[in-house]
């Protein structure tokens, strides 16, 4: 994903105005937000030092500078985070092992009789979940393909429907994609995933090109399921403490809620052994 630190330091130096950084604005400006000698200065590096950062000629840069720019920039900690990630790429390892989950983390899954629940890895591929999971989103129905979170949001034609709240929903996966790859730069597959999905969603490239940059590891999600109705969803994200790169989510209902009498109605419905 060349170009990622480039284009993600000029949309955030965009979005900040001279003026609240205490410098003058000298009128009009050819495009919004800080200048890169502006950013230079006020993170106390050279010129030619920043503009070699901002075209991904630093790799040795250090933890202060990193630091300081994203003072500059007003950078949140997610963000931050990101900004190391990105000016620090890994080298490419070899063929990476098919990621697998571990039989507790399934028999953990299996246990939760009243929440809908998955595994996520790193490139947001579902790779196991329970009962409820798969009567919500049906993952035991569908390939591989079409257990990744990106491409059923902007490539499934009934994501919009499925999703009343799709704008957010599309921001909130795009914005954690982000994050995915800036600390994954080295696996060619999640790197395949985003550019075929911008080549194939207009949305998707759209948003993509913003830069947006946040976690969403907790939050409210509504699904408007074509058999249960409309189900509200506060949930969790956990992580998979052996597996750095796969995590736990656990959709759960609100107790007494129409969403809760729906979704156990439904699994009384799909109440047969998951296929994984």
């Amino acid at each position: 994903m060349d170009g990622d630190l480039g284009d993600f330091l000029r949309s955030r130096r965009a979005r900040i105005q001279p003026e609240e950084v205490g410098l003058p604005s000298h009128g009009r400006r050819r495009v919004p937000g800080l200048r890169r000698e502006e950013v230079a200065q006020l993170a106390g590096v050279s010129v030619d030092y920043y503009i070699r950062l901002e075209q991904g000629r630093g790799p040795s840069v250090s933890d202060a500078v990193l630091d300081a720019v994203g003072r500059v920039l007003r950078l949140d900690d997610t963000e931050h985070a990101y900004l190391h990630a990105v000016a620090r790429p890994r080298k490419p390892a070899g063929r990476p092992a098919a990621p697998r989950v571990r039989a507790g983390v399934q028999s953990l899954l299996d246990s939760m009789e009243r929440t809908p629940a998955f595994v996520l890895d790193q490139r947001m591929d579902v790779l196991a979940w329970n009962t409820l999971a798969d009567a919500v989103f049906g993952y035991g129905r569908t390939g591989p393909e079409g257990r990744n979170i990106p491409r059923h949001v902007f490539l499934d034609p009934g994501s919009q429907d499925f999703y009343p709240e799709w704008s957010a929903v599309a921001v909130q996966c795009v914005a954690h994609l982000r994050v995915l790859a800036g600390h994954h730069q080295d696996d060619r597959r999640l790197t395949a995933l985003v550019g075929e999905l911008s080549l194939k969603s207009d949305d998707f490239r759209r948003l993509w090109a913003d830069h947006p940059v946040r976690e969403c590891a907790y939050g409210v999600k509504r699904i408007q399921h074509p058999v249960a109705g409309l189900l509200t969803f506060p949930y969790e994200t956990l992580a998979v403490s052996a597996d750095p790169d796969q995590s736990l989510l656990v959709y759960t209902p609100e107790a007494g809620s129409e969403t809760e009498e729906r979704l156990r109605l439904l699994g009384s419905w799909r109440a047969t052994p998951v296929q994984t």
